[in-house]
C-alpha cells in the first residue's frame, strides 16, 4: 500500500513539475529547436505511458529506497541521477540516429531531466518521510 501512496504522492509532484516546464519554460525551445520535428495533436496514449513508466521507476529505484532510509538528500541525488539516465537514453538516441537533431536541445533536456528527478524524488521523499512520522 506505501508504495502505491508513493506513486500518487510522486506523479502529482512531478506533474506540477513539468506542467510548468512543458506549459511556459519549455515550450519556446522546443519551439524554435525542433519546429518541424513536432505534430500539431500529441500522442497522448505514449505521453501517459512515458509518465507511468517514469513515476513507477522512479518509485522503485529512488523514491521507496530513500523514504525507507528517512533520507531526503539521497532522494535528492538518486532522483537527479534517474532523471538524467532516463532523459539520455532519449535525447542521445536522437542525437545519434536522427537527421538535424538539435545538439542544445539534447542539452537543456540532460540538465532537465536531472532537475526534474532531483525535484520529483527528493519532494516526494520529503512527504513520505514526514507521512510515515
Amino acid at each position: 500500500m506505501l508504495f502505491f501512496l508513493l506513486v500518487l504522492i510522486t506523479l502529482i509532484i512531478f506533474m506540477g513539475i513539468d506542467l510548468i516546464w512543458l506549459g511556459v519554460v519549455g515550450r519556446p525551445l522546443y519551439q524554435k529547436y525542433l519546429g518541424t520535428f513536432l505534430k500539431k495533436d500529441v500522442n497522448w496514449m505514449a505521453a501517459i505511458a512515458f509518465y507511468l513508466l517514469f513515476i513507477i521507476g522512479i518509485v522503485y529505484f529512488v523514491v521507496a529506497p530513500a523514504v525507507e532510509n528517512s533520507s531526503i538528500l539521497e532522494g535528492f541525488l538518486r532522483g537527479g541521477f534517474f532523471g538524467l539516465l532516463m532523459y539520455a537514453t532519449y535525447d542521445l538516441t536522437n542525437l545519434a540516429t536522427l537527421k538535424d537533431w538539435p545538439v542544445e536541445i539534447t542539452l537543456i533536456d540532460l540538465v532537465w531531466g536531472t532537475l526534474l528527478g532531483a525535484l520529483t524524488s527528493g519532494l516526494s521523499v520529503l512527504v513520505g518521510v514526514w507521512l510515515l512520522s
